[in-house]
């Protein structure tokens, strides 16, 4: 009758610890004092606090009960987290070296709430295990065999809403990097028994501070001696002559040993090591020898006789799995005396699949966040997991390398001081936002040397100096206003200039003044004459002024709109009393001409490009007419005083309402969204249909559409706008521009603008109509919106995609439709994206249906009983569904 040893799922602990010695270890009291430093008597293991490892958490220790059972010092005390998701403790290792590190957790009702948590641990980019407290008296700890990526290992406590994590100890041995080697993955442990022992045992009867249980059965015969260390002759795996000294024999002599267990998930991986050495001394008559199967295959290992004193380690080459795993070790016909097993090892494959984060990224932003003090719940690896991804990063994934940093956002992060030389490190950087801090100093050359920078946003800073000229290239969106002591070189000579001269009379100023503009002016002329072929096209249509025209002279903005004087708008404005808005542009006024409500748009003397748009936007609209675009009542170009006086929409920017800052009495039902999405919709289809050349708005976002005393919508803010003067007007490159979130990512990454980019940014628009959600949400799991819907869309349930403040007032065939078409405008492929034709077309669809009888309001779940959804034929123009 074979003796087996059944182990079935998982398995708690309870380890009787004696050791003496102390090598070089890395062991941590999670939860002591500062600076504590103390080797525990019963292990003689040096103990140190893990103050310098972690800079969250907090300190707890367990009761005095469970104090006077666990006497062992590093049990006494723990760290806990009850605030962030995630918290990281950071230990620096060698890069490639093989780590024995295993984390314990001993709750001791520390809290007083004798409620046991549930939570995860990561091992850097991955999930390690998911810890949960079973016993509050019990030590539990989790064991894992890893070799680490990096020069450092982070082991990350989660919060997954089941009690607040905590963490007792924290220790790493180092592994000889030729023992425990895999075909792929870590090794987790999953037992290890000391056989024929009746006590547990770890360092120093153990070099590498394994824990060793006992895990003997009653068909099983105890063997021990009494080696010393120096007789065993042992091996690199290095169980220890106290480990060795002991074996199981069966009962029955002529049986089999048997070793099995059965997993809890038969796919599951696992590498076996077995120890084996003679420990009694046999006479020239007495042979043991045996045979091992493996699953019931023999021949796994064959006559194999253990050596007096000698350590031999028998394991698997490759991982094993099944419903069950058994060994069964079988005397061969020669051998007088029954098989033994000293010990036994067996191990998970545990699969990482997710790497970390590329090291000279972490680095970087580990130094930028070091160096500005950043708040935020920046803890453990910045890319992955994609869960917990750092709050402004955005990272690229290529299946095993190591994730990069492509998007770094610290917009309104109360940064201070200069820019940080290490955002230089971040090589794959795609978008930087460090707008609306308080830096200063000057834009360092180094932002020009990153070679993948599509978007530099350092508006409303303190910034100060020259533009380096090499960030003016047309790869590059670059946002700099409302910094008020930066200039580009030529504004930067006269200020220059005019502090050299300041004790000159005024009169002298002014004619200075006057030779700069000569010497702009002959700059222009000089880059006119190299755009001779777009002149000569302008000359043709009258119509087609173009926005990169810089004449300063009003000749070129007369004569369909009234020119204002400077004196005239502070009339207009009552001395801009009333401020209404305020943008990279300038601030808006509220003014009256008679009793005619104005808004009047000044430019601001730090809007670096301001004068460009200028120029842009009051030639567009003297030259467009159209009832969805807002109307240019005048402006004024005198000296350093310009500005634009519009008609005055009553309802603010569609933004306001949807964000809830507007008055709840301006509330939008979903039928006025619908007439808005339309009136948007068909002021650009008037710009690029209805004008020629065509004209690309560049900037359609939701602050930029404004709602008159009746809640028409008009399309507005037009200084980005372009006109498109080449052969069939749908495809130009030109220098990006454009506002986070709306932006095309297909025009930022190839410069090629097309009727389409501004179908997307309007796709996105619609959104925020339909879901009453932020562009880019706050909550790092959700994410861009249109990335947020298309997760949500599969579940079916419109209710969890349109705002919930409608409260189901709404039909769901003309919510479904409105979804489709949002979707499809915001296809990250500019040639599956709708013309805007099509999403006018359709949307006055969804307007019908909104407006239609089509059933009463099923109370109860807040849907209509109309709740069909309809199909759709966008022409030839074809919309992915959405449903």
């Amino acid at each position: 009758m074979g003796m087996s040893l059944t182990f079935v799922g998982a398995l708690v602990l309870v380890i009787l610890i004696q050791a003496k010695g102390q090598p070089g270890f890395i062991s941590i009291d999670c939860g002591a004092e500062p600076g504590v430093n103390y080797t525990e008597p019963s292990l003689h293991i040096n103990y140190v606090s893990d103050a310098n490892f972690i800079n969250t958490g907090v300190r707890g220790t367990i009761t005095s009960e469970e104090t006077s059972t666990h006497t062992q010092r590093q049990l006494w005390r723990l760290r806990s987290f009850p605030e962030g998701k995630r918290n990281c403790y950071k230990i620096s290792v060698t890069r490639g070296s093989k780590y024995l590190i295993r984390t314990s957790f001993l709750y001791g009702n520390y809290d007083g709430r004798n409620i046991s948590p549930q939570f995860d641990i990561l091992l850097g980019a991955n999930l390690w295990a998911t810890v949960t407290i079973k016993n509050a008296s019990i030590t539990q700890f989790n064991e894992i065999i890893h070799v680490p990526s990096l020069d450092f290992v982070q082991i990350c406590l989660v919060n997954t809403g089941n009690g607040t994590p905590f963490i007792t100890v924290i220790e790493l041995r180092t592994l000889k990097n030729d023992i425990y080697v895999t075909e792929s993955g870590s090794l987790e442990y999953y037992l290890r028994c000391d056989l024929g022992s009746n006590t547990a045992h770890r360092y120093s009867d153990d070099a590498y501070d394994r824990f060793w249980r006992t895990c003997d059965l009653e068909d099983w015969t105890q063997l021990s001696a009494s080696i010393s260390d120096d007789s065993f002759s042992e091996n690199d795996y290095k169980p220890g002559a106290t480990i060795m000294n002991t074996a199981v024999t069966p009962t029955n002599s002529s049986a089999p040993l048997v070793l099995r267990w059965e997993p809890e998930d038969p796919t599951e991986q696992f590498y076996v090591y077995m120890h084996f050495a003679e420990i009694q001394l046999l006479t020239t008559n007495q042979t043991r020898q045996f045979n091992i199967s493996q699953n019931a295959e023999s021949g796994w290992l064959q006559n194999y006789s253990p050596q007096y004193q000698s350590v031999l380690t028998i394991y698997t080459s490759s991982p094993i799995s099944g419903k069950e795993i058994k060994y069964s070790v079988v005397r061969t016909e020669t051998s007088s005396l029954p098989p033994i097993i000293n010990a036994i090892e067996i191990y998970t494959v545990k699969e990482f699949q997710q790497s970390d984060t590329f090291q000279t990224d972490v680095n970087a932003i580990t130094s930028i966040k070091s160096v500005y003090a950043v708040t935020r719940d920046w803890e453990g690896d910045p890319c992955a997991p994609l869960a917990y991804l750092w709050n402004g990063l955005s990272c690229s994934y290529h299946g095993i390398e190591s994730p990069r940093i492509t998007t770094l956002n610290l917009s309104s992060s109360g940064l201070q001081g200069k820019i940080d030389p290490s955002i230089s490190n971040l090589t794959m950087l795609e978008i930087l936002d460090l707008s609306n801090n308080s830096l200063n100093g000057e834009i360092p050359d180094f932002l020009s040397q990153l070679q993948h920078l599509k978007i530099l946003n350092m508006e409303k800073n303190n910034l100060s100096g020259l533009i380096p000229p090499a960030l003016n290239k047309s790869s590059l969106l670059l946002r700099v206003d409302q910094n008020p002591y930066l200039c580009e070189a030529d504004q930067c000579n006269m200020k220059k200039n005019k502090k050299s001269n300041s004790i000159v009379a005024p009169i002298v100023a002014s004619v200075g003044g006057v030779l700069i503009l000569l010497v702009v002016v002959a700059a222009i002329l000089w880059t006119a004459k190299r755009r001779k072929a777009k002149a000569l096209m302008l000359r043709k249509d009258q119509s087609a002024i173009s926005p990169q025209h810089t004449d300063q002279n009003d000749s070129s903005l007369q004569f369909q709109k009234k020119i204002y004087s400077y004196s005239d708008i502070i009339k207009i404005t009552n001395n801009f009393t009333r401020i209404v808005g305020k943008g990279g542009f300038g601030t808006v006024y509220l003014g009256y001409i008679q009793d005619t409500p104005v808004a009047v748009k000044m430019l601001s003397p730090s809007s670096v490009r301001g004068y460009q748009q200028f120029q842009a936007e009051v030639k567009l609209l003297m030259t467009v007419h159209h009832k969805n675009l807002t109307s240019l009542v005048g402006y004024c170009n005198e000296g350093t005083n310009k500005g634009l006086v519009y008609e005055y929409m009553e309802n603010g920017n569609l933004q306001e309402h949807l964000s809830g800052k507007q008055s709840k009495t301006s509330f939008l039902s979903w039928e006025k969204r619908l007439r808005i999405a339309v009136d948007a919709a068909s002021g650009l289809e008037y710009l690029q249909n209805g004008c020629k050349p065509p004209i690309f708005h560049r900037d359609v976002k939701s602050t930029n559409i404004l709602l008159n005393e009746h809640l028409h919508a008009k399309l507005s803010d037009f200084g980005l706008s372009k006109f498109i003067l080449t052969e069939g007007g749908t495809d130009v490159s030109t220098v990006i521009a454009g506002t986070l979130g709306y932006l095309d990512p297909e025009y930022y990454l190839t410069g090629r603008l097309t009727e389409k980019s501004d179908v997307y940014s309007f796709g996105v628009v619609l959104l925020e109509i339909i879901t009453g959600q932020p562009v880019i949400a706050k909550n790092e799991e959700k994410g861009h919106i249109s990335e947020w819907v298309r997760s949500v869309i599969g579940k079916g349930d419109i209710n969890a995609i349109v705002d919930s403040r409608l409260d189901g007032e709404f039909d769901s065939n003309s919510v479904w439709k409105a979804v489709e078409i949002a979707t499809a405008c915001v296809s990250p492929i500019s040639n599956r994206r709708p013309s805007i034709s099509v999403v006018v077309s359709e949307l006055k669809e969804s307007l019908s249906l909104a407006t239609e009888v089509v059933g009463t309001k099923d109370r109860s779940n807040g849907t209509s009983n109309s709740a069909k959804r309809v199909a759709m034929n966008l022409n030839t123009e074809s919309l992915p569904q959405a449903r």
